[in-house]
């Protein structure tokens, strides 16, 4: 019987969809490895023939791209074990990791999801040992989650049943698809976590290609999810009009402290215009809050009058 099944997407990255299958196989025993291969236009086919010559590995070609949530859709659709988990093309599973965490979910029949720690990484494997989240919660997670993302998405295994109660992944949410999974499952269901990091996510940068680091399109889709759907769960209804405040203005606390750093870290990296692109950003998604963090910061409102001296500048959207 399987144990798991672990859902690769993949697109364009044949250069580094070896070695993810390689980390898959050696993460768990007795589980299947699905390759959904959102319409590659390079030789992703050509990589995979002879990675599933020992049957463990299945591979799909789709004909027109859907994205990652819907590659992963489709990888749900057709997986059949009692247990899923992702792995992106770029990310990687540590050795046994998977059987460890499916050791603790079969002991915990309640709990519908666990996760652990995940190494920075680069297309090389780790960076530097560093890791986050530096801690991790476990038990009900609903609000905390309401607030921000600390589950690494290479590292959460879930229970196949629990789709059958909150659905499939959120095609509409480009980013963080998983992490409005992982709201819904925590609505319903306790969360178990490991301290032990489980995988390698490979840090995003400006030149990764990944979606994720273009940080303040992720907030934007965060604010859009926690005021259109997240806290019109069933749960959120059921609690105080406080409890959804405290909630909305814990979000904008982390979101707006989130996009300063951002902004900051452009500042000094890439220039003054990259940093205040940045910062109007995060304006206009939370306008207070990140106004005021903003104009707090020394080296950034020196930059921006620098800046206001000429005559023109574009600020890219």
């Amino acid at each position: 019987m399987l144990s798991a099944s672990i859902i690769i997407a993949t697109r364009n990255r044949c250069e580094l969809l070896p070695r993810a299958i390689e980390s898959a196989r050696r993460a768990g025993t007795n589980a299947e490895i699905i390759v959904i291969d959102d319409a590659s236009e390079d030789r992703n086919r050509e990589v995979c023939a002879p990675l599933i010559s020992d049957g463990r590995v299945r591979y799909f070609r789709l004909s027109r791209q859907l994205g990652l949530a819907g590659a992963r859709n489709v990888g749900l659709i057709s997986s059949t074990a009692p247990y899923i988990t992702f792995l992106d093309d770029d990310d990687l599973r540590l050795p046994n990791s998977l059987d460890q965490q499916l050791e603790r979910m079969e002991a915990n029949p309640e709990a519908g999801m666990i996760y652990g720690k995940a190494f920075y990484g680069n297309e090389a494997g780790p960076i530097d040992g560093s890791h986050y989240p530096a801690e991790c919660p476990a038990g009900d997670l609903f609000w905390n989650l309401l607030s921000e993302n600390f589950i690494p998405c290479p590292t959460a295994l879930f229970r196949r049943e629990c789709l059958k109660r909150v659905g499939l992944l959120e095609q509409d949410a480009p980013g963080i698809e998983d992490w409005d999974l992982w709201v819904r499952i925590a609505e319903l269901y306790p969360v178990l976590a490991t301290e032990e990091p489980v995988a390698v996510w490979r840090k995003p940068t400006s030149s990764s290609r990944q979606f994720t680091s273009a940080g303040y399109k992720l907030h934007r889709e965060a604010f859009r999810l926690l005021k259109n759907k997240w806290l019109r769960l069933p749960r959120a209804l059921a609690a105080t009009n406080e409890q959804r405040r405290s909630a909305r203005r814990a979000f904008v606390q982390r979101s707006s402290q989130q996009l300063i750093w951002e902004a900051t870290d452009r500042f000094t990296g890439s220039g003054i215009v990259s940093g205040l692109s940045a910062a109007l950003a995060g304006v206009s998604i939370h306008p207070l809050a990140v106004s005021r963090k903003f104009f707090a910061l020394p080296n950034l409102s020196r930059g921006f009058k620098k800046v206001r001296s000429h005559k023109a500048i574009d600020f890219p959207s």
